[in-house]
């Protein structure tokens, strides 16, 4: 059905991919795939008219192969495409929306590590243990395509803030990153939450003003661990280094 809009897979079999019913489908006469990494040409095609999308799955990521649709109709929007951007009117377009990406990203982040702060509430004994891991979690989470929960706009800022703290300890102050954890439906989620409940234990401490034990805490660790890049940095482009 070369006149629809569908959803396809590779095949080994030059010549034909795996369609939705996992059958081997020949392609379409004429047809070329477009590569992916030009996202605005890649929209023009598929509002141009019917196309093939080719998709692969690797583990539970769903990676971009294409696009198959006919030559000459690729051809004629790059061409058009072409034209648009050394018009110097598109470059100006281009930075003025860069700019206001930019400043809204920046936004973003401090309203972000603002919320971080305050879900850690901890004790003003640990105010610059806080401040540095309101920067660490900041750093990971907030920078466009991390594909982290501080992302999403599906939910509160406060619990992506509360998410991508928990995420964060999960991974740098415990050892989920090592465990081997059976493939049984519900098993990593189970682990998950039991891990979450000792990170907010650990939180606890901090936020009651308790005073832990460097050596042994395992967020003093992480902490530890962060410290050297963080006061070796001299620009902002270097926050994410670590």
């Amino acid at each position: 059905m070369p006149n629809a809009t569908r959803e396809v897979r590779p095949s080994q079999k030059p010549g034909y991919v795996i369609n939705e019913h996992a059958v081997l489908e020949p392609i379409p006469a004429g047809w070329i795939l477009l590569p992916p990494g030009d996202s605005a040409l890649s929209r023009r095609i598929k509002t141009d008219g019917p196309t093939w999308t080719m998709s692969e799955m690797k583990g539970r990521k769903r990676f971009s192969q294409g696009i198959w649709a006919p030559a000459h109709r690729i051809e004629a929007l790059r061409a058009e495409l072409l034209n648009e951007r050394a018009d110097p009117a598109h470059q100006r377009k281009l930075d003025s929306a860069r700019a206001r990406r930019a400043v809204a990203q920046a936004d973003y982040v401090d309203d972000f590590r603002t919320a971080v702060l305050t879900f850690l509430a901890f004790h003003p004994a640990h105010a610059g243990d806080a401040q540095l891991l309101r920067d660490l979690i900041a750093a990971h989470a907030t920078p466009v395509g991390s594909g982290t929960v501080a992302r999403t706009e599906r939910i509160p800022i406060e619990e992506r803030a509360e998410a991508a703290t928990i995420a964060w300890l999960r991974h740098q102050t415990t050892g989920y990153d090592q465990m081997r954890i059976p493939l049984i439906k519900g098993r990593r989620r189970e682990v998950r939450r039991l891990l979450a409940h000792r990170s907010h234990q650990l939180l606890r401490l901090y936020r009651e003003g308790h005073p832990v034990e460097l050596k042994l805490c395992p967020l003093q660790a992480a902490l530890r661990a962060a410290r050297p890049p963080l006061a070796a940095t001299s620009s902002p482009s270097q926050t994410l280094l670590f």
